[in-house]
């Protein structure tokens, strides 16, 4: 609306001209101010549009858009203009009452962007929170990324021991001509099995976090799809591919904008369309 009435202030003194019951003018400062907030408040709009639910946006896309918020608020903080700095100031308050504590979850899925890792996280969190905050927080982050890596491989062994007894049961069970036949490729395959469920000298984790960060290339950043990584190296990352696409795959809103409902186009999109009643209900509490 403030933004509308910007396009029309010539508008405004005709009016008042016009009717003698229009009482308040802008004036040239107050015009000056709305241009000011205008503009503070476009990073707002950016960030409500990318972690908008009706594009059901992966989860790594949090961190960095708060981290976003707070440079800006930050940043107004410290301005020449005492009005913007007031405000910035009252809404920077309020930004660190709501962040609170350290979110493990959303840091966690930003470090399985390959873009991020722990670089971002040890980027923006001393920028986030206080020296000794931020300290624990990382350590925190790197605590909770290795125990959820470590469920998966514990299921990934378990996993395998399954498969082959699985294959043991069926060679024992063969008739002694197919026994034979296949019984060199049978040995191969349970060694194969076998060697699997060795943990590596290095795990996936520690790979991952070893090597660079991946580097988008042109206007390739707002089109990556991290998903799509994933599964392209899984080959690498065995483990902790399984372990990126289950985190990734959790939406960063679970509350539609009112796009979602809007009588002018799709009332409810597929996907909540196939959501149980009660996850629904859950939802819209």
């Amino acid at each position: 609306m403030l933004a509308a009435a910007l396009e029309f202030r010539q508008v405004f003194p005709r009016f008042s001209a016009r009717d003698a019951n229009y009482l308040w003018l802008p004036e040239v400062e107050d015009w000056r101010r709305a241009e000011e907030v205008c503009k503070f408040l476009e990073i707002f709009l950016e960030v409500t549009d990318s972690i908008s639910g009706t594009k059901h946006p992966t989860a790594n896309m949090f961190l960095p858009e708060v981290w976003k918020i707070n440079e800006a608020l930050n940043k107004k903080s410290r301005d020449e203009n005492s009005y913007m700095r007031v405000i910035a100031m009252k809404m920077k308050e309020k930004f660190d009452k709501y962040w609170g504590e350290c979110n493990q979850l959303m840091a966690i899925v930003a470090v399985l962007d390959p873009r991020y890792k722990m670089t971002f996280i040890k980027f923006c969190f001393p920028k986030i929170y206080n020296e000794v905050e931020s300290k624990k927080n990382i350590e925190l982050v790197s605590g909770s990324l290795l125990e959820v890596y470590k469920e998966y491989v514990l299921n990934h062994a378990l996993h395998c021991s399954s498969v082959t007894k699985e294959m043991n049961v069926v060679g024992g069970s063969s008739n002694t001509t197919t026994t034979y036949k296949a019984k060199g490729k049978t040995e191969y395959d349970l060694y194969v099995r076998s060697m699997e469920n060795v943990m590596p000298i290095k795990s996936d984790l520690e790979i991952y976090l070893k090597e660079g960060v991946y580097i988008c290339e042109g206007n390739c950043e707002s089109q990556f799809d991290v998903i799509g990584w994933w599964k392209a190296n899984n080959l690498k990352y065995k483990i902790l591919s399984k372990m990126a696409v289950n985190i990734l795959s959790i939406p960063i809103t679970t509350v539609a904008s009112e796009a979602a409902f809007s009588t002018g186009g799709r009332v409810l999109d597929p996907y909540r369309a196939s959501l149980s009643t009660k996850t629904v209900e859950a939802l819209i509490c």
